[in-house]
């Protein structure tokens, strides 16, 4: 991604980065003011973090609810040790069970970076705790709830 490196961003009012991992995610997200999308880094967050200007903002990841989205997750905090997850947690997975499917190939290694409530969530997937090879594709998250999540004490902080 070296337009992030190369493009004049620093003077630009930005003070949120959201990653969204998918296309439609990262279309239909709402406006947030001093904020900006990226669509998906993936595994990829070393070329994000040659972006310079994009260590003082605050950075929210958004991937899915599944062990892939947890194991790109662990990787953030090497590259972005600020950072945050934004809607990887068990109260926005329980809320969308009728959209949960099945993770064809999950993750099962060990993942030391992930913040407390990040890892549980984490360990009940990898183990089977709530179901055989759960997934939750962001897509299959509400807009409204999105919003509400947005607009419901994240934007504060």
């Amino acid at each position: 991604m070296p337009q992030f490196e190369r493009g004049n961003w620093s003077t630009l009012p930005i003070e949120r980065v959201f990653v969204a991992e998918s296309e439609t995610s990262f279309l239909a997200f709402p406006e947030v003011a001093r904020a900006i999308v990226i669509f998906g880094a993936g595994y990829d967050w070393e070329s994000l973090a040659l972006a310079s200007w994009l260590h003082r903002c605050r950075l929210h990841y958004r991937g899915d609810i599944d062990t892939h989205g947890f194991a790109i997750l662990d990787q953030l905090p090497g590259y972005f040790p600020h950072a945050a997850s934004f809607l990887l947690d068990r109260e926005t997975l329980l809320a969308h069970r009728s959209h949960w499917g099945d993770e064809p190939e999950p993750a099962r290694q060990d993942l030391s970076r992930l913040r407390a409530q990040e890892a549980l969530v984490y360990d009940d997937f990898r183990f089977e705790r709530i179901q055989p090879k759960p997934q939750l594709e962001q897509e299959g998250v509400g807009l409204g709830w999105l919003t509400e999540q947005l607009h419901g004490g994240l934007l504060d902080r």
